[in-house]
């Protein structure tokens, strides 16, 4: 789980990391026999039998920079993402942080371009809103509507959503089932992990070798293992 790829002494939420290190966090997976992939592709492959070596790379809230700087590291090492963006906040910032800099959102032509180089586009809501503490018409236009708008945007359809915060419960899952994903990204969903809850592991400017080894390590003895998907290899 990623957010923000980017050059920055200013990152109160620790979602930054930088291009150089980026670039050797990918670097590591690809020197460990391993490829970086977009949830979709990972989730074809499970249930194909064929995820061995593969891990899905996500990028949360949609800023600019994943096609200024992620795109071209993951292009490098032939690697593909998902990347969930907010197409209410078209070519806005970040305003639900209080704290820290305002950073620039994809507009239309940066969500195309995410597309048209292979990556997934895959929506996060329409302003990143806590779905669990929404009425039910702003649930179902968050979840619905968003949708929509990156099918039109993009002429691809829409898999995958991820929830803001990662907030979700019960209610949320239901409203994402309904409205037609096939998969949702949570990130500790505990009892509700499931394919519209799958649990993620957060990366970070820290992580090193041996942090990123640890972690993945751990991710699964950590998180119950989704009982909806087929049996990983």
């Amino acid at each position: 789980m990623y957010h923000s790829v980017t050059h920055t002494t200013d990152d109160p939420y620790h979602i930054t990391v930088s291009p150089p290190r980026f670039e050797r966090q990918l670097r590591w997976l690809r020197g460990h026999g391993l490829r970086g992939v977009s949830m979709a592709e990972l989730l074809r492959a499970r249930a194909s039998g064929t995820a061995r070596g593969l891990v899905g790379l996500t990028f949360d809230d949609g800023y600019a920079d994943f096609t200024a700087e992620a795109i071209a590291l993951l292009r490098r090492y032939d690697c593909t993402a998902t990347v969930f963006v907010l197409p209410g906040l078209l070519d806005g910032t970040n305003e639900w942080d209080p704290l820290g800099p305002r950073k620039p959102l994809l507009d239309e032509r940066g969500i195309q371009q995410a597309a048209t180089w292979g990556m997934e586009v895959a929506s996060h809501g329409l302003r990143h809103l806590d779905l669990t503490l929404t009425d039910e018409d702003t649930l179902h236009r968050e979840v619905r509507d968003s949708r929509k708008l990156l099918h039109d945007l993009t002429g691809h359809e829409v898999a995958g959503f991820c929830y803001p915060y990662g907030a979700v419960d019960v209610r949320a899952v239901d409203a994402v089932r309904a409205a037609g994903y096939t998969y949702a990204c949570a990130i500790d969903p505990g009892p509700l992990t499931g394919r519209y809850a799958l649990p993620r592991v957060h990366v970070g400017e820290r992580d090193n070798g041996w942090r990123l080894h640890l972690k993945r390590s751990l991710h699964r003895w950590r998180r119950d293992e989704p009982a909806d998907l087929p049996e990983g290899t």
